[in-house]
């Protein structure tokens, strides 16, 4: 179950592409898909050139302005202007509508044996189906409709529960924690071994209990013997004798104490005829230090001297170290100009392509971005990023490439968003078969809007080439290089 998608929910608007082919009963027709999805049509349309969408589909491509019908350009009929797609240029197809939904169909949900016509499923099935597979939203869980009530109330691992001793909810993860805190958890007198005590009253037993073991009164004496509350006297009067022998040795020890006081008394007039001798030294110790701070204070200035030397020196360090950081900049802003290009058209060298593959692999350098290029020496600023084991879908099987619109010095002058046409290679090293992809950038999508950091998020192809086609012998390599290739349409600019 957990392999499958959660199923979508049920809608009777135009608002949904078409219906998955699998809910046909019998073969499917052509006629009866849309050119856009591919699906059986929902709500269809006609355009002017005769091609028939889904509603959505059909509206989801004009909303960025007129578009080009790619079915027309498919069957070489091309022809403007019925071969423009636009707002308000396509029709309701009412007769295709009604043949559509009178197909027979199928439900498309494993184990499910619903059967009707395609009206009936959008009208009743569709969204309803109790092996429709719906997501959990606790624990994140696949499963069918029809046990969700059983997996909220048996399995679900995020489910809350209610404590069968203080009825206070918590969740099943945190049994252990709450059993450690509950009020009304039972406990076990260690004593008198009574059970099923609350905590909040196990204090108060303890206090009464007779049979609980409690430590002797002779313990601040040295006795380390716990007994039952029931017999204590008992205890006392069976170790009398050592109890004894305890307070005995407090009544030694405190009259060592009171000799170590005497002794102490002796020592301190001792140490006053030493401090008589201590003034005498300290008149002779203030002469030196007289001297000593003579000698301390030229020290100390020549000590300022050398300080005002260092900080000369650092600061020397310092203006040194920000010449080197400024010839660095100054060197790769001069590398970045060397190598960009200011027409469109941009070739990327990528040379130790077999060690940059490794540390793609091993996850050490996984992208790499290329030098700058522009499409004028005031237009749009722009660089390539490549994976060389592969990004998202084609992670591990696919070298993706990708385009990114960086910010540039002149980007307040530019018309946002960018909007031309793309087209990527890998160049074939013996020019008979490179391999090209190109795409028309989505003007919605934040990638190609006006850069407010350094670059853009890429966007691009994550299946550019199968990494099969590099790993064989091929012409794409040559001496462990590779040559990528970017062209960007300037029409309009």
């Amino acid at each position: 179950m957990a392999a499958q998608e959660p199923s979508p929910p049920s809608s009777l608007e135009g608002n949904k592409p078409g219906f998955p082919k699998k809910i046909l009963a019998n073969n499917l027709e052509d006629k009866h898909l849309c050119n856009s999805c591919q699906k059986i049509l929902r709500r269809p349309l006609q355009a002017q050139c005769g091609h028939r969408f889904c509603s959505f589909c059909f509206n989801k491509t004009v909303s960025s302005g007129p578009q080009k019908c790619s079915a027309c350009i498919k069957e070489d009929l091309f022809e403007e202007p019925t071969s423009i797609l636009k707002q308000g240029g396509a029709f309701p197809d009412n007769a295709a509508r009604r043949e559509v939904e009178a197909l027979a169909a199928v439900c498309p949900n494993e184990g499910c044996t619903w059967t009707g016509t395609i009206k009936e499923f959008e009208a009743s099935h569709e969204g309803n189906c109790d092996f429709m597979i719906i997501l959990c939203p606790s624990c994140k869980e696949l499963m069918r409709a029809n046990e969700q009530e059983r997996h909220n109330e048996r399995e679900c691992p995020e489910r809350t529960l209610n404590c069968k001793y203080c009825k206070e909810p918590f969740l099943l993860k945190n049994i252990k924690a709450h059993d450690e805190i509950c009020p009304k958890y039972p406990m076990i007198c260690e004593g008198c071994a009574k059970k099923k005590i609350p905590r909040e009253k196990y204090v108060d037993h303890i206090k009464f209990c007779s049979k609980f073991k409690a430590p002797c009164r002779f313990h601040v004496v040295g006795c380390d013997t716990s007994v039952e509350k029931e017999k204590i006297h008992d205890h006392e009067r069976q170790c009398s004798y050592e109890h004894l022998n305890l307070l005995l040795d407090l009544e030694l020890k405190m009259s060592h104490a009171v000799g170590l006081s005497r002794r102490c008394q002796e020592l301190e007039l001792k140490v006053n005829t030493f401090e008589n001798i201590v003034c005498v030294l300290n008149r002779e110790m203030e002469r030196s230090c007289t001297t000593m701070e003579a000698y301390n204070r030229q020290h100390r200035l020549d000590q300022d001297k050398i300080e005002i030397l260092n900080n000369k020196v650092r600061q020397l360090e310092r203006t040194v170290s920000l010449r080197d950081l400024s010839i660095v900049e100054m060197e790769g802003k001069m590398r970045e100009m060397s190598a960009a290009t200011y027409d469109g058209i941009f070739v990327w060298k990528i040379s130790d392509f077999t060690k940059k593959r490794q540390d793609a692999v091993a996850g050490r350098a996984p992208a790499m971005f290329s030098p700058a290029f522009y499409t004028s020496k005031y237009g749009y600023k722009m660089c390539l990023r490549i994976y060389l084991n592969g990004d998202g879908t084609g992670r591990g099987s696919h070298l993706s490439l990708f385009f990114v619109v960086m910010r540039g010095h002149s980007d307040a002058l530019l018309k946002w968003p960018f909007n031309q046409k793309v087209t990527l290679m890998l160049l074939d090293q013996n020019n008979r078969e490179h391999i090209i992809d190109a795409f028309r950038p989505d003007i919605s999508s934040s990638s190609f809007q006006r850069p407010v950091s350094d670059m853009n998020i890429a966007s691009g192809c994550p299946l550019f080439c199968p990494l099969s086609k590099l790993d064989s012998k091929n012409s794409y390599i040559r001496d462990d290089t590779i040559f990528i290739k970017a062209i960007v349409d300037l029409t309009g600019l």
